[in-house]
Order: C-alpha cells, then structure tokens, then sequence
C-alpha cells in the first residue's frame, strides 16, 4: 500500500499533530525530560499561537489521557459554559431566533487555557514557564504564517477594517492582509504570557502554586477584565447587526476545567475511549457497533486488497460497498446524535451504545442511499428532534454544504465558519498518552479582545434556541461540541489519535480505524488511504446546513467507486484527491515499540519521535 511517509517507530517518544512547529515542541519537551502530558501542554499552547483561524488561547479543548502506571484513562473537560444571563428569554428580547456563529452574543466561558493548567497540575511534571515558553516566543518573535491563515484573514479584511478594529489592529499589520509564509508576531499575545507567567513566579517556587496563580489570573484577574469590559461593547456579528455579548467576568470565575470518565467500548477487539455526549465522541462508538453488527471485517479486508492490488473497483466491488455501508451506518449515528446528545443529565448512553440496540439500527441499512432522518428510540426513549430539522426535512429539501476540504473552514466575508480545529497525540517512553483536540477562539469568529491578542470561542452557536431539546441553551450548560479527541487500548497496546473537521470529526476516522484494526494498514498507510463523508448528517454549525444523500469523497477512491455509489442514490461531490481528514495518532504497538503518524494533506500536519 502506497505511504506518503513511513509509520514512525522508535523507543523514547512520538509528538504527532496538525502542525510541524507543535510537534518539534513537544519533542523538545520530551527531550527536556517532560512526561506526555507535559508534552501535550507545551504543543497546545503552540497551537493556539501558529493556528490562530483553527484555536486560540481563549477557545476549547477535550483532552483524553492515559496513564501508563495505573492504566486509568480520563477526560479533562476544557470545554466553557453558556454564561449566567444566555437564556432562552435573553435571546428572544433580541429578536435573534438562532445564535449567530460570530460575534459576542455566541461567547462561552473559554475553557482551553483552564484545561491545560488542569492536566500540568495532575499529572505533567514541568513548572508552567517551561510549557508556555515556546508559545510566547513564537508570539513575540514570529513564526511562518499558514497560508490557509492567510487566506482567512484575507476573506474577513474587509469586516475587520470597518466592524472589527481590535482584530484589524493584530491581523493587517500596516493595514493589510499579512502575505502567506509571511512572518507574523502577535507582541499583545506574547504580553499575555508574559504576565501571566509573571503572576506565576509571583506565587514563590511551589509548581502547582505558580500554576494555580496563573489560572487565577485568566479567569479572575486582569484577563477576566478585560473580557468582561470589551464584551460589553456591542461588535457586528453574522446577524448583521450590533450585539453586545452575554459572558461576564463572574462566568469564568465561576468556572473550572473538570475530569470525568471517558465513555468507552469494547469493539472490533479493541477498547474505544471518547468523551461523554456533551461532546459528539460516542457518535463514534455507535458507528463501530453497527460496523461490528453488520460483520464488515471481511468487506474491509476485500477491499483494502482490492485497493493494495492496483485494481479498480467497477462500481460493485468491495469499495464501492464499503463506502455505502459505512456511510449508511454514519447517518443513522447522527441522528441519534441530533435526538439524544447534549450537556443534559438523561442522555441514555448505555442503552445508545448497546449491542442489541446497534443490532436492530444496523438491520436498517439498506442497498440504496436513504434521504431520512431516522433517529431510532434506544430503550424506549422517543427521540426529541429540534422543530427547525423536522421542518427542514419533511419538506424533503436541504441547504447543500460545501465540500470543506482539508477539513479547513469555509470562511464566509462576515466570518462564518462551519468551524475547525486542531489536533495533538503524543506517547512517551513510559507508555503515557494524550489525545486532545484545541479549538475556538477562531480569529474569524470572534474580535479579538483588546491587549489580550486573542479572541473568545463561540460555541454556543451550537445551542438551539428552542426548549426542552438536549442541546437546548441553558445558562451554564456545555455546549455540545463536535471536538472529539480519541484513544484506542488493548492487551499492553493502544494509539491516541483524532482529526479537525467539525462534524466529519468522527466520521474521518472510522475508514482510519477500519484499515487499521481490521485491514492491517499500518497508521500512516490508514491516514493515507483515500476517505469520504456523509453531508446528509445535520451541521452543528450556523446555518446548520445538511445535503440529502450528500457524499463526498476523495477521487482516490476511483471513479467507477463514484458512479458505483452514485448508482446508489448518492449525491457524490469529488472533493479532490487528497482533501478529507486531517487524522494524526501516537501509541504503542503489541511489540512495545511506540509509532507515530500524521496526515500529508494540506502539508502542514508532521509526528516527529526516535
């Protein structure tokens, strides 16, 4: 099977991410003698510098870790809450039916900074100044712009000039659009750090102490000010309109990242790790249960010899099934997902993520591509759909998504975004691993907060405004996010791995785990291999668009698997040869010997190890 890289293999630690500079810095943690976790901290926080459309330091982050030790494995939740004052009521004294996806009124307690502190306090190593560094020298020294960066802040220019002036004041040095591979410094970024590593030392020699005064200081100290005085200026958002924002000073003082149990299942001989349904990550283990209830390893195995062989599938073959079953099986997950998950205490995971109840959704994929959302009734329970989709879908019509590819957002002149994200798993010599997926914060999402450099996440897009739904908005609730950070355990095995993409998140990587659990591949080939996606399943995303039988697809699949599908009821949109997923994974293989692989598309995602 073709490779753009080889797997990666060595013995003392493995940093794969969605961009090479987070990576070389959390191996020279590693080399420093950080631990995993530490590791992980220290390449977040260069994520949230050098990808600054895709996360920020005020964005979110689900973080999963494992530690080796003790085997427990665990979720710190660094996802913000909807403020005290989001209400339903607040919202319709606006005259705003859907929370637009930009601007102040959709600004949630931001939550990545606190997540980070919370996994360096329990379980990294390192003082905070050694894991931030890196972060604040690319800040103030610079660091080669993305041109996918680039071209985001070329598309909002123009509403930045005239709506957004703290954000123009960063992002158009000289008052324009700063040139791809352009060396771009953020200097009221690299402050930021600079005095929140400065309350840090304040706090004595203590490390946890140095990390608690920095925490205080974003969510009760100069930080926190500074959101609470600029959110209440109103700034144009995607309504066109004016809008002060709703989050206050009191909101992130209040808040804190948590740990929880990660929700897991033992599927296709392996352990499956992801967070609760506040987040969509058991959207994954539903589609692996139906997968596994459907019996596909032989199709996987047909097929990933098929494509091995350099023989094209006719449009009948073992890809062209492949494609559809899994396809299928997606779209009944997502509707579950749209019925059942959100941040509510009643959400029936067990009953979601049983075996009898995968058997009888899997027993309605059919030969053809079906055009209905059917969300099924897990142990009794009859699903509660929002009323906008209902309508939306029993006129049988759609708003056609676009293909998204590289898993980029598709930035519109007023900043709307489907939204997106980064991605980091690291595995170090002790056999410690992390997955976490940073985002929000997007710099074309939110303006940036004055003399902080960065900008607040705007998750509550992803709240309906209609009662009584699990995603409903609820003051202090969690939105239900689409960032879905993964691990894989087995007998003294198991990867930590995950892709930006927003809800093709877990979509993307069930063909990984497919070739790899059940077709051989190793990780690099799985990443390589040509992937697809379902846009029939419902954006979380303003303006929630969802295309009937909409698939797209790499063309790599062949263009007799197109028609094949096509043939199906499909609506196959080609999305290019190497355009879909942005997958990266670390771990341990059977033989003790760590690996570590990341994806080639869009030439920026690397693992490095040794």
């Amino acid at each position: 099977m073709f490779t753009t890289r080889p797997e990666l293999t060595g013995t003392f630690g493995m940093v794969a991410s969605t961009h090479w500079l987070a990576s070389a810095v959390g191996m020279r943690v590693l080399e420093a003698g950080g631990n995993a976790f530490d590791a992980a901290v220290a390449a977040g926080f260069t994520l949230s510098v050098v990808e600054p459309h895709l996360n920020g330091p005020g964005g979110d982050v689900p973080i999963i870790g494992h530690r080796a030790r003790d085997g427990h494995t665990f979720v710190v939740c660094g996802q913000g809450t909807a403020p005290a004052a989001a209400t339903l009521g607040a919202f319709g004294d606006l005259g705003v039916e859907e929370v637009p996806g930009t601007g102040h009124l959709a600004a949630v307690v931001p939550g990545a900074f606190g997540a980070w502190l919370d996994l360096l306090t329990r379980y990294g190593t390192l003082p905070l100044a050694d894991v931030l560094g890196p972060a604040l020298a690319y800040a103030r020294d610079g660091y080669p712009l993305l041109p996918s960066a680039a071209r985001t802040v070329s598309t909002v220019a123009e509403m930045f000039a005239a709506h957004w002036p703290t954000s123009a004041a960063v992002y158009l040095p000289g008052g324009q659009p700063p040139a791809a591979g352009a060396r771009f410094t953020n200097p009221d970024l690299a402050c930021t750090f600079e005095r929140l590593l400065a309350e840090a030392a304040a706090a004595g020699q203590d490390r946890d102490a140095q990390v608690e005064a920095a925490r205080r200081a974003f969510y009760e100290g100069f930080v926190a000010e500074a959101v609470d005085t600029f959110v209440q200026t109103p700034v144009v958002d995607a309504t066109g309109r004016a809008h002060a924002g709703l989050l206050r000073g009191e909101d992130m003082a209040a808040w804190r990242a948590t740990e929880e149990p990660t929700v897991s299942a033992d599927v296709l001989g392996v352990q499956v790790h992801k967070t609760a349904a506040w987040g969509q990550g058991p959207v994954l283990l539903q589609q692996l249960r139906m997968l596994e209830a459907l019996d596909v390893a032989p199709l996987v195995r047909d097929a990933v010899a098929l494509e091995a062989s350099g023989v094209a599938d006719d449009g009948t073959g073992p890809v062209t099934r492949l494609v559809h079953l899994v396809t299928q099986v997606a779209a009944l997950a997502f509707a579950d997902r749209e019925a059942y998950y959100g941040d509510a205490p009643d959400v029936p995971l067990d009953a979601l993520l049983s075996r009898e109840y995968a058997a009888e959704r899997a027993r309605l994929v059919g030969d053809d591509a079906d055009a209905t959302l059917r969300p099924g009734s897990p142990g009794g329970r009859a699903p509660v759909l929002p009323s906008r989709v209902l309508a939306d879908r029993a006129g049988g019509g759609g708003v056609s998504a676009s293909a998204g590819g590289l898993g980029e957002p598709t930035v519109s002149p007023v900043g709307l975004t489907p939204g997106d994200t980064c991605h980091v798993d690291v595995v170090d010599r002790w056999g410690n691993r992390v997955s976490a997926t940073p985002s929000g914060g997007w710099l074309q999402s939110s303006p940036v907060v004055p003399g902080l450099g960065f900008a607040l996440p705007t998750r509550a897009q992803m709240f309906w405004l209609e009662p009584g739904l699990p995603s409903s908005l609820v003051p202090g609730r969690r939105p239900r996010t689409t960032l879905s950070p993964a691990m894989v355990l087995g007998a003294g095995h198991g990867f930590a791995f995950g892709t930006p993409g927003g809800d093709q998140q877990d979509q993307w990587t069930v063909p990984f785990l497919l070739r790899h659990l059940l077709g051989g591949l190793d990780l690099q080939a799985a990443i390589d291999a040509p992937s697809w996606h379902s846009t029939a399943v419902q954006s979380s995303f303003a303006p929630r668009t969802h295309t009937p039988r909409g698939l797209v697809a790499e063309s790599r699949l062949g263009a007799g698997v197109l028609a094949g599908l096509a043939a199906r009821g499909h609506a196959v949109q080609d999305a290019g040869p190497w355009s879909l997923g942005r997958i990266s994974a670390a771990g341990v293989r059977a033989d003790g010997l760590l690996v570590g692989a990341a994806n080639p598309r869009g030439q920026q995602g690397y693992a490095v190890g040794r």
